[in-house]
């Protein structure tokens, strides 16, 4: 069927106006197309591509460090490598732990080869070669059997009978003992093993454990460790500086025909106090957030998020911004603008070096700070400069505009980090820790409940921290499940995992036997 050709207006006037009217409208389908397309390649990126916020030319990013000022001296020292390649570690293998068993077998030459043909007489043993082999025993289980024993006189007609006291149990009336309670929630939070491969571990063993009451198991531990948890929260509000983020977690709910969305956050103390707590929420509302800091007075990094807005009104509490967040914008609008995002990458590949160098030389927070100053502060101000002259040239709502106005919208927050040499340039301490559900939810896939969200939340605390600290976290919670039921409350710092660890000193790989 033959397209009716339209009839055009006699008018100029007329004309020029349909003429502009289709150029806004092919310009807007540009845009859009534009935006999809950079929707499509992130969804591929996120898919297929890899997740880190490297940029894709290395070699770019030296032709763009050339192009900007003078580095400092010490950036030199890193050589370029070839794009994609990551530099590898030493070579060799590394020596086995000393403080392990060592069990001793002695081969010897038969009797013929140790005597002597020339001169009749026996050989002696002149020196040992020793080599050693890495053995492994498969876990095993056994059962404890508590006796109590009954007295009575049997001299009198009322024999008194008395019996010795129970000992104080982790899950009353239950058969689980500290040790194993502390495997299952050592290799759920901290292994990310979902309850129902333990359940198949167990029966080749030939025990017979459903995942439901190993559930019931991990929430009667996080009730029975609540008050240790409730310290650790105490102690990360009265810290300087707190590193917090979130991450969306699958929540069954027996209303819906599909998982909703729960929000595990973590919130990470300064080096006084190391401790690292989650929280959990049922939806990422901002109420979590404040009611979790309520009280707390100090720096707070975190990323962009408008709900910690509410928290940085009254001045009590002042933002501080993440740089990795900040680079991962540029890193999103590479492919758009590979020039622009490769010269940024550049810039706050400058202000990386900087804390490199600082770490490496083991600075104070007084000297970390002088050297930020001296050095870092051009830098920023050089990268200020230029994304303000850069902005002017591109579309607002393109994706290179669009980093560069995140980070001048956050510009106070993102160079907070030059007053206090105690902060950190990013967020990464509370990222980290924020890989181990996100890597648990790759396996156990979503949590039963709301309640099972707060049980996540207080048993992860404990294996992040643990972790955080080289605390062997298998050891510490046998212990503290074993001791805790019968610890004095007053007492109860005493089981916190830094002040454990002063006591006990043993850390990952030295489990006490």
């Amino acid at each position: 069927m033959k397209k009716e050709t339209p009839i055009l207006p006699d008018s100029i006037e007329q004309c020029h106006s349909i003429i502009l009217e289709m150029a806004d409208k092919i310009h807007a389908l540009e845009t859009l197309s534009e935006k999809q397309k950079h929707q499509l390649l992130q969804l591929m990126r996120y898919r297929y591509g890899q997740r880190s916020d490297r940029f894709d030319g290395e070699q770019m990013i030296l032709w763009a460090l050339d192009e900007l000022d003078s580095e400092p001296e010490e950036s030199q020292e890193e050589e370029p490598r070839e794009p994609g390649r990551r530099k590898r570690k030493g070579h060799g293998r590394r020596p086995l732990p000393k403080d392990l068993p060592r069990k001793r077998v002695v081969h010897d030459a038969t009797e013929e080869e140790k005597h002597c043909g020339r001169c009749e007489n026996d050989k002696e043993v002149i020196r040992e070669e020793v080599t050693e082999k890495l053995e492994y025993v498969p876990a095993s289980f056994f059962i404890i059997e508590n006796v109590r024993l009954i007295y009575a006189c049997k001299a009198c007609d009322e024999p008194g009978i008395v019996q010795a006291s129970k000992p104080m149990e982790p899950v009353e009336k239950g058969i689980p003992g500290p040790g194993l309670l502390a495997h299952v929630i050592v290799s759920k939070y901290a292994d990310h093993l979902p309850l129902y491969r333990l359940e198949g571990i167990f029966s080749r063993h030939g025990i017979d454990i459903r995942r439901s009451t190993m559930c019931g198991w991990m929430a009667h531990s996080a009730d029975l460790l609540l008050p240790l948890y409730e310290r650790m929260w105490a102690e990360v509000l009265q810290s300087k500086f707190i590193n917090t983020d979130d991450t969306p977690v699958g929540v069954q709910d027996r209303t819906l025909t599909k998982t909703r969305k729960g929000r595990l956050w973590v919130y990470a103390g300064d080096k006084e106090h190391r401790y690292i707590v989650f929280d959990y929420t049922p939806t990422r509302s901002r109420d979590g957030p404040v009611k979790f800091l309520e009280g707390f007075e100090g720096y707070l990094q975190a990323d962009a998020y408008p709900g910690y807005d509410i928290l940085f009104r009254d001045g009590r509490v002042v933002e501080v911004g993440c740089w990795h967040h900040a680079r991962r914008k540029f890193r999103d609008a590479e492919h758009a603008h590979p020039v622009s995002a490769v010269i940024a990458g550049a810039w706050i590949r400058r202000l990386s070096r900087i804390e490199k160098q600082a770490k490496k030389l083991h600075l104070g927070p007084a000297a970390r700070k002088a050297l930020r100053q001296e050095q870092a502060k051009p830098i920023l101000e050089g990268f200020k400069e230029w994304m303000e002259k850069t902005l002017v040239e591109v579309l607002p709502k393109s994706p290179l505009g669009q980093a560069i106005a995140y980070v001048l919208g956050n510009w106070d927050a993102l160079t907070r980090y030059l007053e206090d040499g105690n902060l950190e340039w990013d967020n990464g301490r509370a990222e980290r820790a924020l890989k181990i559900p996100a890597i648990g939810r790759k396996n156990w896939l979503f949590l039963g409940s709301d309640r099972g969200g707060r049980t996540a939340a207080i048993l992860t605390s404990f294996t992040a921290t643990c972790k955080d600290l080289k605390i062997d976290p298998l050891t510490y919670l046998r212990d503290i499940l074993d001791r805790i039921s019968a610890h004095p409350v007053n007492k109860l710092d005493e089981l916190l995992p830094d002040r454990w660890l002063a006591q006990h000193g043993v850390s990952v790989g030295a489990e006490a036997a």
